[in-house]
């Protein structure tokens, strides 16, 4: 546990986190079991592109979960799941507060006799059951998804 946040009974919390701001508009954030990531802005918002933008490690946080959630349900399913890479992009609003307003997840799922039924049922799932930070962006922005299946040679 992070030495900032005072001991506390563990149902009044289940996260825990700390951004240390490290001059100009870079900020590290700090995992309570000592991961960082580096966020930063463009040059011409006064950044010096150390790291990523704040709303790219939104996105990218939305990716580690619902990726998280479909290679788990098709290793429920009994599938054999290799590989899961998203491809992501977003639109965000013009207006403050710039939200996104669209994202579409490209997955693409690589294995052995991967079934099209189970890699969209996994998907779904996760869309509309399972990610939490996807459910939460659904709030204000539209999600689409599709995907792709490479079938990798028996060896």
């Amino acid at each position: 546990m992070l030495p900032f946040f005072p001991k506390i009974n563990q149902l009044e919390y289940r996260m825990q986190t700390k951004v240390s701001w490290a001059g100009g508009v870079t900020f590290v954030g700090e995992t309570s079991e000592g991961h960082k990531i580096v966020m930063d802005g463009a040059p011409e918002g006064g950044g010096r592109n150390l790291g990523a933008r704040p709303m790219e490690a939104l996105l990218l946080g939305m990716g580690g979960c619902t990726a998280y959630d479909v290679v788990s349900i098709l290793q429920k399913a009994r599938q054999d799941v290799h590989d899961c890479t998203l491809e992501m992009r977003a639109e965000r609003s013009d207006e403050h507060p710039r939200v996104f307003t669209e994202i579409h997840i490209h997955f693409i799922v690589s294995g052995k006799l991967l079934s099209e039924k189970q890699v969209e049922k996994a998907i779904k799932l996760s869309a509309e059951k399972y990610c939490s930070a996807s459910i939460m962006l659904g709030e204000t922005a539209k999600i689409t998804h599709d995907f792709e299946i490479r079938t990798l040679e028996e060896a």
